[in-house]
């Protein structure tokens, strides 16, 4: 089975398009999303227009601020404050990575820990670990909410996931273990130095990939009957491949997602709704 994330996304962006309609309505203003580019990063470029359309779509107010790459930290930081004091901006998204010479964790940092989307603040990530509400990182989430869409519940289930980014691996990990609807798995959490990391991978029910190295997942790696999430985008020769060997793990495997159309659209519909949660909080 494949899991599209392209089409889940869409059906997300149209319920989220009713919810921001009809809580405008009843307020003076929409939501609001900043997002600030730093520097002329391509692919750094390309997520940005891609969040753009998708907050046009919604009903969502986006305003790109693009600074120079060679931009003083402290005027970046001082952006952030401003932005911290905007009552019409509800959701604060920092564009990552940011040039060399930038302290990018201290501008996390000073993002407000309500306006923070991109759920990175200490704070969110506290609450996460937690288990308490707020708001959650934008590519674990989106993770799980389309295998909810699909209902592929990881309930009692072997989950493994590869890679323990900040942004990915260790949240991801966290969301899989809560005691909810969404989680009760049986996590193990694997990097470069896991023994016998090939060994965990066949032993998953669901299989996670965040190591960014393209088609690392073989056939002989995975179970026949695995769930295989592939959250890696790798650019190569032959265009943008994930970290699961797609073409070799599709018939062998239960379900799998694409690279693209897998996890990006669906990171990006977490987002919206990030910023939505944001507004109606606020």
């Amino acid at each position: 089975m494949l899991l599209d994330g392209k089409r889940t996304a869409a059906t997300i962006r149209e319920e989220l398009r009713r919810e921001v309609a009809d809580l405008a309505a009843s307020r003076d203003m929409p939501p609001g999303l900043a997002v600030i580019l730093v520097g002329d990063d391509p692919a750094s470029q390309v997520y940005v227009r891609n969040k753009e359309r998708a907050c046009a779509e919604v009903g969502i107010v986006s305003r790109s601020l693009r600074l120079p790459g060679d931009v003083a930290q402290d005027h970046l930081e001082g952006l952030i404050r401003e932005l911290n004091a905007d009552r019409d901006v509800h959701g604060i998204l920092l564009q990552l990575p940011l040039p060399q010479g930038l302290k990018a964790q201290r501008c996390l940092e000073l993002i407000d820990p309500k306006k923070d989307v991109d759920g990175f603040h200490p704070e969110n990530m506290g609450r996460l670990t937690l288990g308490l509400p707020g708001l959650r990182p934008c590519t674990p989430a989106g993770v799980l909410e389309l295998l909810a869409r699909y209902d592929l519940s990881v309930a009692g289930k072997k989950a493994v996931v590869v890679g323990r980014s900040n942004i990915v691996g260790k949240p991801l990990a966290l969301l899989l273990a809560q005691p909810n609807a969404q989680g009760n798995a049986t996590v193990t959490l694997c990097h470069s130095r896991t023994p016998d990391l090939a060994g965990e991978m066949r032993r998953a029910d669901f299989l996670f990939l965040a190591v960014g190295r393209p088609r690392f997942a073989t056939a002989d790696m995975v179970a026949p009957e695995a769930v295989v999430v592939d959250v890696g985008i790798n650019r190569t020769d032959q265009g943008l491949v994930g970290d699961a060997d797609f073409q070799a793990l599709r018939d062998h495997v239960a379900a799998i997602t694409p690279v693209p159309g897998g996890i990006g659209p669906m990171t990006i519909a977490q987002l919206l709704r990030n910023t939505f949660q944001a507004y109606a909080a606020g």
